[in-house]
């Protein structure tokens, strides 16, 4: 495993890390989640991507349940969560869903530190943009939770290049915390936000990505290619979004293809798409995720397929898959 480091900060993660997304408490109890993160450590992850939305809460419980019971020490892996969304969607109040304000977020971060039991949170991201609060109170908000020492970094997800930089600006204007990293969606078919329009940042404000979905949701395992499996992601309960994507004709047609890439490689489709993925040198960290074991060690396994993809296999999947792309 190889490490990079979060855009322009000091801190060095893993190019391919482990969420919680699905998964957790979804599909993956305690004892599994243990025994996976003790796997991915001993492969050299030493980044844990969660959220507070992730099954309302329950995802941030079981991963810090399962830590505790590793008994790592706290300088050796990396934690994030996100906040946007809320956890009370059924309740009254109007100040703490789908929303960046101050008042939601410092009691956020107070929920998710005492769900995961730890001290302070590494990363936290804001994870969509709230287009009713001004942004200055949502950055002032995420700075003081690192003066506070609840956070070290923070950072966004899933928004535009403007709100990143405006975001940025304020930061630098009233010396305040900076924005140091975004997670946005990334894979073979969704392309165009961080090879285009993100492009300025890297050098401008030296974003970091920690992207996500580099699978595209289970379609560039091919497994959808006949339909949606029984117990797979696109069948759980509140997924039903997934399925156009999933079942779609001209991208499951383009895997045949690029399983003869891989053939070539000599490696899974699982692993181009997240070799793929790691090997642009804007990424910081691949988030992958799984349910079994044996899954996650064939995903983490596309470590030693990234250095194996030279510019003319990276050629071949452009035009396979760059037609297809948004």
């Amino acid at each position: 495993m190889q490490y990079r480091r979060l855009g322009r900060s000091g801190l060095q993660v893993s190019e391919l890390s482990l969420g919680s997304w699905v998964t957790y408490h979804n599909q993956v109890n305690v004892n599994s989640a243990r025994e996976m993160l003790a796997q991915a450590f001993d492969s050299g992850v030493n980044f844990l991507d969660n959220a507070e939305a992730y099954a309302g809460g329950k995802s941030e419980t079981v991963m810090g349940e399962a830590l505790k019971e590793l008994k790592r020490p706290r300088l050796s892996y990396i934690v994030s969560t996100k906040f946007f969304w809320g956890l009370n969607r059924d309740s009254q109040s109007v100040n703490h869903k789908d929303t960046l304000n101050r008042k939601y977020l410092m009691q956020a971060i107070d929920g998710s530190l005492a769900r995961m039991g730890l001290d302070f949170i590494d990363l936290v991201y804001c994870h969509r943009p709230d287009a009713f609060t001004p942004i200055e109170e949502t950055v002032r908000a995420m700075s003081d939770m690192i003066t506070q020492g609840k956070a070290l970094y923070w950072g966004t997800s899933e928004w535009s290049a403007q709100e990143i930089q405006a975001a940025w600006d304020i930061a630098d204007r009233h010396h305040l915390h900076k924005p140091v990293m975004e997670q946005p969606e990334y894979h073979l078919f969704h392309r165009t936000r961080v090879e285009k329009e993100y492009r300025r940042l890297y050098e401008d404000i030296g974003l970091g990505l920690t992207t996500w979905s580099p699978l595209a949701s289970g379609l560039l395992t091919g497994k959808y290619r006949n339909g949606m499996p029984e117990g797979s992601r696109g069948t759980l309960e509140g997924r039903g979004f997934l399925v156009k994507s999933l079942t779609d004709p001209a991208k499951n047609s383009a895997l045949t293809q690029l399983e003869a890439v891989a053939a070539d490689v000599g490696c899974s489709l699982s692993q181009l798409a997240i070799a793929w993925a790691a090997r642009n040198p804007r990424v910081s960290t691949v988030i992958t995720g799984a349910s079994q074991s044996q899954q996650l060690r064939e995903n983490l396994g596309a470590v030693d397929v990234i250095p194996k993809l030279t510019p003319e296999y990276m050629a071949r999947i452009d035009e396979i898959s760059l037609p297809l792309a948004v």
